[in-house]
């Protein structure tokens, strides 16, 4: 197993991405630990998760107070031999749609809070229980380095965000190298799970096929498939894994090849 006995904390678990990564680190012999605002949702999880014979607590979190990360950080490594061995920041605020001329400075300040900064707070709560071969995966945008968007605005405010926590990820494993804890970032594009499905639903409703909307999506990807949200589970606890034991500071696209790093 990939992920035999190691702790994993996962912070913004939600229907996408999130409990994709949480079914899949539990599957891989991982304990872990879901983060996000919605207890209900992470109760339901965890029930899902230990009735197939994982191992699984849920901790109510907002990445946006100090405090609440600590509780966290502490909560997991009591519940599970006071280590933590993998933390995925994934929490994150989409926040408003917009082009430069009606961007909110307030609302690209929320989202900076979470997305970014959410990321700093809860890693900083974790690096008691990371030292000695811990390691710290950031979620990030293909939107950093490919601009999105349409007539009714641009995802400008998270990707400035997201692109905060690219730069931050980097200074992050510079610093905590020392500690023996590694830092990468995953740089996500099209994730094929709730979300798209509902946002497919939505354009089927107004009219469009479904095999219209999906090949708009997959125009731009060689792989001619939207990424599944699973397969992109997998390439983000890849990083989390013995198998990547010695990469640190690096940029994982994990986006079907819309986006080719030089």
């Amino acid at each position: 197993m990939l992920l035999r006995d190691k702790v994993v904390v996962i912070s913004g678990v939600g229907p996408g991405l999130g409990q994709a990564l949480a079914n899949l680190a539990a599957a891989e012999g991982a304990r872990v630990v879901l983060a996000a605002r919605n207890k209900d949702y992470l109760n339901k999880l965890v029930a899902e998760i230990t009735g197939k014979g994982g191992q699984a607590i849920a901790v109510p979190c907002d990445v946006s107070n100090a405090a609440q990360c600590q509780a966290l950080a502490e909560a997991s490594a009591q519940a599970f031999g006071g280590r933590i061995h993998g933390l995925v920041n994934s929490a994150y605020l989409h926040g408003q749609w917009s082009f430069v001329a009606n961007a909110d400075p307030q609302d690209w300040a929320n989202v900076f809070d979470v997305n970014c900064l959410g990321a700093l707070r809860l890693t900083q709560a974790c690096i008691p229980f990371l030292k000695g071969g811990g390691a710290v995966v950031n979620i990030s945008t293909m939107a950093t380095v490919r601009p999105y968007g349409g007539a009714y605005g641009m995802e400008m405010g998270y990707a400035a965000a997201k692109g905060g926590l690219n730069v931050l990820s980097k200074y992050m494993a510079a610093d905590l190298g020392q500690y023996g804890i590694r830092v990468n970032t995953c740089r996500m594009g099209w994730i094929h799970g709730a979300p798209v499905e509902n946002y497919i639903d939505i354009e089927v409703i107004k009219g469009r096929s479904r095999a219209d909307i999906i090949a708009e999506i997959t125009h731009d990807i060689p792989l001619k498939v939207i990424p599944p949200q699973d397969d992109c589970a997998r390439a983000v606890l890849m990083l989390l894994s013995d198998y990547a034991g010695v990469v640190s500071g690096a940029t994982l696209d994990i986006n079907g090849g819309q986006w080719m790093s030089p």
